[in-house]
């Protein structure tokens, strides 16, 4: 346990500093060490509940992060999370490692190209009638910044499948939701990201109460990772902005093949 605790700090530095998260970068360590792959992701989606509810909590506090949105979008996600989950312990563990290094691709969404703010504009039926819009206020620009969230229904899909890929692997599916939030929900950058955030917990919760009921869950990897992770994920997050994003793009690229490459050495070797 307290091999597995200074393990998780680096991994949660990391993970912060790279937006991938503590769970993505830990599902594949733990299986190098030997962990079996389903009990691996099975942990990993407690230190995602950890990591997920301190900084989700200031978002809320600060009224960035939306949360009657977030309502309506975990409704996707959970049941997303909890089929996820379910195939999960149905399936081969050889499965997981190819399906793992696939769902990493979509990390490299993260560094695309700046999606650009959407003003106030008018909205699709189903979501004018959920009166899905809010407020925040930005201290960068100095003003209120008002937003209409559109395309309810497809968004919400696309939350459904971010659900399935969180509750299957493990992990945030954080790049990918947030993709899902700008380019399809047309939110602005900074309350795409704290939502998504608070969306995370509560997605990781659903997935880990199937995992609970099967047995999978071990608290002696759970319990040292989550409070290794959230402890580098707060010093990670302290230095963030001390970095040049030359540097993170290129920590973040070798990183990501690494853990590709990982899983797919193990899924080839376990034929």
């Amino acid at each position: 346990m307290i091999s597995l605790l200074f393990l998780s700090v680096p991994v949660g530095f990391l993970g912060a500093l790279t937006g991938l998260g503590g769970a993505s970068i830990l599902v594949p360590l733990l299986v190098l060490l030997g962990i079996p792959v389903k009990e691996a992701i099975a942990s990993c989606m407690v230190t995602i509940i950890a990591t997920s509810s301190g900084s989700a909590s200031s978002y809320v506090r600060e009224g960035i992060a939306n949360v009657k949105v977030a309502f309506y979008l975990e409704m996707f996600t959970t049941v997303g999370a909890i089929v996820g989950a379910t195939i999960t312990t149905l399936i081969s563990p050889i499965y997981l490692y190819f399906f793992f290094a696939a769902f990493l691709t979509t990390s490299f969404l993260k560094f695309r190209e700046g999606v650009k703010e959407h003003p106030y504009e008018d909205q699709d039926r189903i979501s004018r009638w959920l009166e899905l819009h809010g407020s925040y206020f930005d201290e960068a620009k100095g003003q209120l910044v008002e937003y209409k969230i559109r395309n309810a229904l497809l968004g919400g899909i696309g939350m459904f499948i971010a659900g399935l890929a969180a509750g299957m692997l493990g992990i945030g599916a954080g790049a990918f939701k947030v993709t899902v939030h700008e380019g399809i929900l047309k939110m602005p950058t900074k309350v795409s990201s704290t939502t998504s955030n608070f969306i995370i917990g509560m997605t990781a919760l659903a997935g880990t109460s199937v995992y609970l009921f099967s047995g999978l869950l071990n608290l002696t990897l759970m319990a040292p990772m989550a409070v290794g992770t959230t402890i580098g994920a707060v010093a990670g997050g302290r230095i963030l902005n001390k970095l040049e994003n030359r540097s993170l793009k290129i920590l973040f690229y070798l990183i990501v093949i690494f853990l590709m490459g990982q899983m797919l050495y193990k899924g080839v070797k376990s034929f």
